[in-house]
């Protein structure tokens, strides 16, 4: 199943005998744009399709939306609170997590799991050694499916394997993002970088990558400037997972 197309998923309320619990919420972060480090807050906001309230990270056509990080990480590593910059803290393994999976956060909110969240160089640069360290130890990725309070101490459930899943290779993202533009239609790099989940760095291997597609669906991603008079695709349907 492809995130490339909208999906309808159970009701929530047809999920309520499915839900298996598997730990709590420890702690919770937020990190407004212009912050340098999250800070931890008591609750939080959730919005449908968008993220966390003032998080820098929210944002509608992103696969990233927040990231789950669990407890043993800290504890096996030492790591000094925060290290990570999760939002989420967890009590329980996020490796025994998949891309597709439902997390129930309280009573209310519904996380979809994206994909493997996989140590950066700015996380180096502020936490020196940490990439070495860790590995895929830092966590997952997800979007909000259904909006609600977060609170800290909040149980924590799993549906597993109910929604689209995605690649941990950010170039099999690249590629999907690119597949699912509309004939006729376009997006600019910038805003491949932000569906598929990765920094803008990555945009100069994106004519590589793209390169394996056929090449009537790799002209559809162009530079800003050369197609400035068109309008990009909107990005509409991609994440188009619904639940009521």
């Amino acid at each position: 199943m492809s995130p490339a197309h909208p999906t309808s998923l159970p009701t929530f309320a047809a999920l309520n005998d499915r839900w298996q619990p598997i730990g709590s919420l420890q702690a919770l972060y937020v990190r407004a744009g212009k912050e340098p480090a999250p800070r931890s807050v008591a609750e939080v906001e959730a919005i449908s399709g968008c993220g966390l309230a003032g998080d820098c990270h929210a944002a509608p056509l992103s696969p990233r939306q927040l990231l789950i990080a669990g407890t043993d990480a800290y504890q096996r590593w030492g790591l000094a609170e925060g290290a990570l910059r999760e939002n989420l803290r967890v009590d329980f393994s996020t490796s025994g997590l998949s891309s597709g999976d439902l997390l129930r956060i309280g009573s209310d909110v519904v996380l979809w799991i994206t994909f493997l969240c996989e140590p950066c160089r700015l996380l180096e640069r502020r936490s020196p050694g940490i990439v070495a360290k860790i590995g895929r130890d830092r966590g997952m990725l997800a979007r909000v499916l259904r909006g609600g309070t977060v609170r800290s101490g909040d149980e924590v459930a799993i549906c597993p394997a109910m929604a689209p899943a995605f690649s941990d290779q950010w170039q099999t993202r690249v590629q999907q993002v690119a597949c699912a533009v509309p004939e006729g239609a376009w997006i600019s790099f910038r805003q491949l970088a932000e569906m598929a989940g990765v920094q803008t760095a990555y945009c100069r291997a994106f004519p590589k990558v793209l390169a394996q597609l056929p090449a009537s669906v790799a002209a559809r991603v162009r530079s800003q400037r050369s197609a400035a008079s068109e309008a990009p695709w909107s990005g509409d349907g991609f994440f188009g997972v619904g639940m009521d």
